[in-house]
């Protein structure tokens, strides 16, 4: 491994020109890999980098970590685990309802939807009478209303002064009262 560089700044995709004779190193990660803020890690040509941003960032297939040099490090989406959910129109996206509706990130295509492979939401799909077919691949979840590339959290009403809900992105609860 060659000398370790730092990188501070995270360059957009499209926001970056891609010469074909400066081809950039990459970086491949999975899902859960993308979102991060400090972190040590290797290119896919070797390089040591150290990822040192201002807070914790989704980062997006395209987009470039930029070094103090000038370099840009490319991100890949790494192939995972996916189910892939099918079903006709009206039923897929009654499915994508219980899916948002359980905060699972999913990437929805024009007749399909993927998710990371998990067997308590596998099991729940069947029950709903999806089609599920277990596949690799890179996963480019939607991003959300609420924060670039991540669902980081919302809430469904006026904001609390309890300190024990501020900022409580994983443990709420949707009132079905009126």
């Amino acid at each position: 491994m060659s000398d370790t560089q730092t990188s501070h700044h995270v360059r957009r995709r499209g926001s970056w020109p891609k010469a074909e004779e400066t081809q950039p190193d990459t970086i491949t990660l999975d899902y859960e890999s993308r979102f991060l803020r400090r972190k040590c890690i290797v290119t896919d040509g070797g390089t040591g980098l150290l990822v040192d941003l201002a807070e914790t960032t989704s980062l997006e297939e395209g987009d470039a970590l930029e070094t103090m040099e000038g370099r840009l490090i490319e991100v890949r989406a790494a192939p995972e685990a996916l189910i892939e959910i099918r079903a006709d129109g009206a039923s897929l996206a009654r499915l994508a309802w219980h899916i948002g509706n359980r905060h699972t990130p999913a990437q929805i295509d024009h007749d399909r939807i993927l998710i990371r492979e998990d067997h308590v939401m596998r099991d729940m799909l069947r029950r709903l009478g999806a089609e599920l077919r277990p596949v690799t691949g890179a996963f480019k979840p939607e991003g959300g209303a609420y924060g670039h590339g991540r669902t980081l959290g919302h809430h469904h009403g006026p904001a609390t002064s309890d300190p024990a809900h501020v900022g409580d992105a994983h443990h709420h609860h949707h009132s079905t009262d009126g």
